[in-house]
């Protein structure tokens, strides 16, 4: 298998479109946020209006019999999917609110950069994820030309709605990691299940603390918002996270404020600042230097069983029983032999290996 195929392509256009999608999501949002909607209210409003969206989607692609050759969530998938749901729906933009509650504007800007690092540290700690020199490099000039970006003035005390700010930005770490070990799976079902749970409770958490819904015209544009930045978004970060891995995912999307930015110079007037030009250069090197990475070493492939959309190719040499599928793609559950190759490759469902 060539590396173009496995990894590149199309896991970097996911994962860059997923940055895009959720960066334009920001000064839109922030057009809403102008007419006085609650930022708890419309983060339950952008949630809430991704899960419903999807939920019909599905409803009309089980309808029609659509055959998109996705594995299902399974009962042994539930656990991370509850705690994917935890840690990124619930505890992350309630932490956040917390913290923007007693948070300068600025100090919240460069905190709220701190996802991308959460999310590639505890890839590479944690999840032992390959990492060289040339990625570091790469990850630290995105996250400086966000921080850039997002630097408004002088921070002011870091206090305890800072560091709430900080445990949001790690829990939504936790998330993208663990979102990770769901990424073999539909992400439409993963995305539906999430978006409603997480916009259901930050939905009934701000109206409890005495928030009122805007008007039916603003509450569907909300909806429609959070569809295409939280929903399609998260749907392209899911099956980027399947080529990709966790740290490498995280770094592109760490391109959503500046893509953001972009949006807003054309959509709400705003001035192209030495800041944009900055962080343009900086994140232009540290895509760059993702971009030209080049990783290809003899490694082996231990026996393992899992299910997932695949086709028949380097990896997926088995032979199909009674009822099983017969064109490509298609998903059942399927066993991988011991395998010793060499080919370029990344952190996917099927490279998950050590490095010495």
């Amino acid at each position: 298998m060539n590396r173009t195929a496995n990894g590149m392509w199309p896991g970097v256009p996911m994962a860059l479109a997923a940055a895009g999608l959720f960066g334009a999501s920001t000064p839109l949002a922030k057009l809403l946020l102008g007419t006085g909607v609650s930022p708890w209210l419309l983060a339950g409003l952008l949630y809430l209006g991704s899960g419903l969206g999807l939920l019909l989607i599905l409803g009309v692609r089980f309808g029609l019999g659509f055959d998109v050759s996705e594995a299902p969530l399974r009962r042994r998938d539930l656990p991370w999917l509850g705690a994917v749901v935890l840690f990124g729906g619930i505890a992350g933009p309630v932490l956040l609110m917390i913290g923007l509650a007693s948070t300068p504007a600025s100090t919240a800007s460069l905190l709220l950069n701190l996802e991308g690092l959460a999310t590639m540290a505890i890839a590479w700690l944690v999840f032992r994820e390959n990492v060289d020199r040339r990625l570091l490099l790469g990850a630290a000039a995105i996250v400086a030309g966000a921080a850039v970006l997002s630097w408004s003035g002088p921070a002011g005390e870091l206090g305890l709605g800072g560091l709430a700010i900080a445990g949001a930005c790690l829990a939504w770490g936790i998330d993208n990691n663990l979102t990770r070990k769901l990424s073999s799976a539909d992400p439409l079902q993963i995305t539906a299940v999430k978006g409603l749970i997480a916009g259901a409770a930050n939905l009934a958490l701000a109206l409890g603390s005495g928030a009122r819904l805007p008007p039916l015209n603003l509450t569907l544009a909300a909806g429609l918002l959070g569809l295409a930045g939280y929903g399609a978004s998260l749907i392209l970060f899911v099956l980027a996270l399947r080529h990709l891995g966790a740290a490498r995912t995280g770094a592109y999307f760490s391109t959503a404020p500046f893509l953001g930015a972009v949006l807003a110079v054309g959509l709400l007037g705003e001035q192209v600042t030495v800041a944009l030009l900055v962080a343009a250069a900086l994140m232009g090197v540290g895509v760059w230097l993702h971009l030209s990475e080049r990783h290809e070493h003899d490694h082996s492939h231990e026996p393992l069983e899992h299910e997932h959309r695949h086709v028949h190719d380097a990896h997926h040499q088995h032979v199909h029983g009674a009822g099983e599928p017969d064109g490509e793609p298609h998903s059942h559950w399927h066993r991988h032999e011991p395998l010793t190759h060499r080919h370029g490759h990344f952190p996917d469902l099927h490279h998950r290996h050590g490095h010495g």
